[in-house]
């Protein structure tokens, strides 16, 4: 079930926050607001045609992708997932 993969995506996002990697305080409110926008779409479960969400995740990604590529690759993957579900 792709919202499952999306939620463990999140966790794993989530985690990786938790061990204080060397973010500004700025990166860090910006990915918490993301996770937080992520989150309540799996609380709906419902899938949309507003691409809104999967292009702030892809900005950041592009945002992350040479400071901090661990936490761009899990982007990158949310990204993917929320196009599965038609996000």
């Amino acid at each position: 079930m792709p919202a499952r993969e999306l939620q463990q995506q999140l966790n794993t996002l989530r985690e990786q926050l938790e061990q204080n990697p060397p973010l500004t305080q700025e990166e860090r409110d910006h990915l918490n607001q993301l996770s937080t926008q992520i989150q309540a779409q799996i609380d709906i479960e419902k899938a949309t045609n507003d691409s809104s969400l999967a292009d702030s995740v892809n900005l950041a990604v592009e945002r992350f992708e040479v400071d901090h590529p661990t936490l761009a690759v899990t982007l990158r993957n949310i990204v993917q997932t929320l196009g599965n579900i038609g996000i």
